[in-house]
């Protein structure tokens, strides 16, 4: 395979240093473009309630190319690293759909995005309603239980 060289647009900016997967809710990002990027490119970003993040894990622990338990939990049942969330991903990609809550210059500000401060920031893109999903999203019972204090805002 042909290898892929990306140059982040800008990076998050917030008070979470740590990894730990919950509370994101009650974290507000600054994103910050980057300075080759021309302030233009959020033109009319404002008109948008919900962007999509693309960001490097540039701190994922290490990377896994099968499966295991997610959050290493043997309650859990062992899945692939594609059927997961996880930032031992491949590639090291995370996306994460946000509120936007202003613009202000270079820099975005929103909440609900589950990145780390200083994560490099790959790509943005609004959230058009025609791009959601069509009918009803099925997911395995595991995923309620991982997934319930990862938006608390404690």
């Amino acid at each position: 395979m042909n290898e892929i060289v990306l140059t982040p647009i800008g990076i998050v900016k917030n008070s979470r240093a740590d990894k730990t997967d919950a509370n994101w809710s009650a974290i507000v990002s600054e994103i910050e473009l980057a300075d080759y990027m021309p302030v233009e490119a959020f033109d009319s970003i404002e008109s948008f309630s919900h962007l999509e993040i693309i960001y490097y894990l540039d701190r994922a622990d290490k990377t896994i190319l099968g499966s295991e338990h997610p959050r290493e939990n043997p309650e859990w049942p062992k899945v692939g690293i594609l059927a997961q969330r996880k930032k031992d991903r491949p590639n090291h990609l995370g996306l994460t759909i946000v509120n936007l809550l202003q613009k202000k210059g270079r820099r975005l500000f929103v909440s609900n995005l589950d990145a780390i401060d200083g994560t490099p920031v790959l790509d943005i893109k609004p959230v058009y309603q025609e791009y959601l999903p069509k009918g009803k999203i099925r997911q395995p019972d595991w995923t309620r239980a991982l997934m319930k204090n990862y938006w608390r805002t404690e």
